[in-house]
């Protein structure tokens, strides 16, 4: 009976195991699928996914930190000599962005308006928004170069209403001043002497579009229909391409917004989007795979081709003309302004741009841009945008102020976007888009293993019952007596009866 039972368990122990193997194959088979529904299911524009609310409205910390680089040697400047300048900052903002007028259309698409409002934050800012700042006189000696091609009585009757005005080459303004605006009577004589080489009016400053402005009209894809769409670009403001540029390639509207990419990512992906504020489409490369909090990231930083010149990357052709690599002209959808941008410090740019300026020091750690991105999702978990805006200034005939200042790009300042997932937000997508994905990954895993230990189990079971079978004598084996396998006719006991019956005969 012993023996029986055991058989029945090691084929039950076997069953089980075979079952067990079963379901971890079929989970092999499923769960990618079912991990991909669920995170098309989070990841696309509908009111019902997870990522929709954090889409509409921006619920983690972003902040806005502002670098001013500080002339400290402006009498010795407009003489001829090096700028030297010093980083004064950061003046920190926290950031807030929420999406208005969001219409969705037939084609799979949707259209909205995306607003910012800056708050500043004295308590993370190394200083006040009351703060004096020693900066070029972006409308002087922007407007100078501007001029220089005017005829020389009207750029000696400007010069004129300059001194009229003690307008000076550099100036010393707030914080708030210079980002914000302030009313500059400069914009009236310019308008007034040289109509449309400013059209605006009102206050002057690097930003004062920015606060409670929005981006223009984006229309992307929902990802409903097609998720290999989604959050790409159909149309900006309701064109496909702009017209700042000087080829068909670098006016291209390409990738997303911004904010999400598609799902699924690899690392020969590449992260491209459209910045309004620099007025074309950029792409970030894959760098490295990493971690934050838990979650698997995919870190993308800009390539050293972004702010490359014509003649170092050809593509970039179309975005010129030209200086040095590292800067990029963007005048064209500037007012024509001198106005450059590139990365802090020059950072990745051609050294003759880092030596013409004392005070810059380029680092990547400081000055490098990223973003960590989940790459099953697209979703950003953590990210730190920097730039710098720069102006092209020298001396301008004509314009008695410019003086003897040399041909430079300098530094005004530098700008960081940064923020990252958490709170319940990341507690939510790390439940729902990694946890569980990730108990099912194991649970596939697991039970392929246990599945495969119980069947060798079952099958070690069953040889070690025939090996202790085989060393049993017959009775203990429960055989009858007729049994062939210890009958008294059997070779062996036979050649024993022979040599008994032998034995007596001599007896």
């Amino acid at each position: 009976m012993a023996v029986r039972a055991r058989r029945r368990a090691a084929v039950a122990l076997g069953l089980v195991g075979a079952g067990c193997a079963v379901l971890g194959l079929a989970l092999v088979l499923a769960v990618p699928g079912i991990v991909r529904d669920q995170v098309e299911k989070n990841v696309r524009i509908d009111p019902s996914s997870i990522s929709f609310n954090m889409w509409k409205d921006l619920p983690i910390p972003f902040y806005f930190a502002v670098h001013f680089f500080e002339v400290v040697n402006p009498t010795e400047v407009v003489n001829g000599a090096k700028p030297v300048v010093a980083e004064r900052g950061p003046y920190v903002y926290r950031e807030y962005r929420f999406k208005t007028n969001i219409t969705f259309h037939d084609n799979d698409t949707v259209s909205f308006l995306e607003y910012r409002r800056f708050y500043f934050q004295p308590d993370m800012s190394n200083g006040k928004e009351e703060d004096h700042v020693v900066v070029p006189n972006i409308l002087l000696l922007g407007g100078a170069v501007m001029m220089e091609n005017l005829p020389g009585f009207l750029k000696v009757l400007i010069s004129s209403a300059l001194s009229g005005l003690k307008q000076t080459p550099f100036v010393n303004r707030t914080v708030g001043e210079i980002l914000w605006g302030y009313d500059d009577p400069l914009l009236t004589i310019l308008n007034t002497l040289v109509p449309g080489l400013i059209p605006f009016k009102g206050k002057f400053g690097l930003f004062t579009d920015f606060n409670n402005s929005n981006t223009g009209l984006f229309t992307v894809y929902t990802g409903v229909k097609d998720m290999h769409k989604i959050h790409m670009v159909d149309t900006w403001n309701g064109i496909r391409k702009t017209n700042y540029w000087r080829s068909e390639q670098c006016n291209m509207i390409n990738g997303t917004s911004g904010e999400m990419w598609p799902p699924f990512m690899t690392p020969s992906t590449s992260l491209e989007f459209y910045s309004p504020d620099a007025c074309r489409s950029m792409a970030l490369v894959y760098e490295q795979p990493g971690e934050f909090k838990g979650i698997p990231t995919f870190r993308y930083v800009a390539p050293k081709t972004l702010f490359a010149n014509g003649t170092d990357y050809p593509p970039n052709e179309g975005f010129c003309p030209c200086r040095e690599s590292g800067i990029q002209n963007v005048s064209s959808c500037r007012l024509n302004a001198p106005v450059f941008i590139s990365h802090p410090h020059f950072y990745n740019a051609d050294p003759v741009l880092v030596e013409a300026v004392g005070g810059l020091h380029p680092t990547k750690e400081k000055h490098g841009l990223f973003l960590d991105i989940h790459p099953m999702t697209g979703i950003p978990m953590n990210c730190s945008i920097k730039l710098q805006m720069n102006m092209f200034m020298k001396r301008v005939s004509g314009i008695t102020q410019t003086g003897r200042i040399k041909p430079v790009i300098l530094p005004i300042i530098w700008f960081s976007e940064s923020g990252s997932l958490e709170g319940p937000i990341l507690k939510e997508f790390y439940t729902n888009l990694v946890l569980i994905p990730s108990v099912l990954e194991y649970v596939q895993y697991i039970s392929i293993a246990l599945g495969t230990a119980l069947m060798i189990a079952a099958i070690l079971l069953i040889i070690s019952q025939q090996k202790e079978a085989r060393k049993r004598s017959p009775k203990e084996q429960g055989l009858p007596n007729g049994s062939p396998q210890y009958s008294e006719t059997s070779p062996l006991l036979q050649d024993t009866n022979t040599q008994n019956q032998t034995e007596t005969a001599k007896a």
